[in-house]
């Protein structure tokens, strides 16, 4: 991601997770330039399709309310609705996957609920159900190898 892709992915990204929260899509884009501009562990990608960023996934030290102590995380995966069943959001997945192992990491982390198949057909398995804010959800994990 650089730059020019961060209020477009913001965008994707309020409308997928905080539609119904005070989030704005300018807190979004800031905390994006924040990940830009950290250590280089954290990683935010982008799919393009021409200049058009259609989906993002993150690589974060920590979720922004997590239920778990636990790190790294693979977050925030949205594809833009008009793009989705093209194979934007496996190679996503597969891109974090890929940094995280190249920088060390051993597994990976995630929550969902809505995307739980997706997830266990890119071959992530579940750790545990639980409750978040009456809501079910799911942590998952993935082994990486070194």
């Amino acid at each position: 991601m650089t730059e020019s892709d961060v209020e477009a992915a913001a965008r994707l990204r309020v409308a997928a997770f905080f539609e119904d929260s005070a989030r704005t899509a300018e807190e979004d884009a800031d905390g994006l330039r924040l990940l830009l501009a950290g250590d280089g562990f954290e990683k935010a990608l982008v799919a393009r399709i021409g200049n058009l960023p259609v989906g993002t996934c993150l690589l974060v030290r920590h979720e922004l309310e997590p239920a778990h102590d636990l790190t790294p995380w693979l977050a925030g995966l949205v594809v833009d609705h008009h793009h989705r069943n093209k194979g934007i959001g496996r190679a996503l997945v597969a891109a974090i996957e890929s940094r995280a192992s190249s920088i060390g990491v051993e597994r990976l982390y995630l929550y969902t609920w809505e995307a739980r198949d997706f997830y266990a057909g890119v071959g992530w398995t579940v750790v545990e159900p639980f409750e978040q804010d009456g809501h079910p959800m799911l942590l998952m994990a993935r082994e990486l190898r070194l």
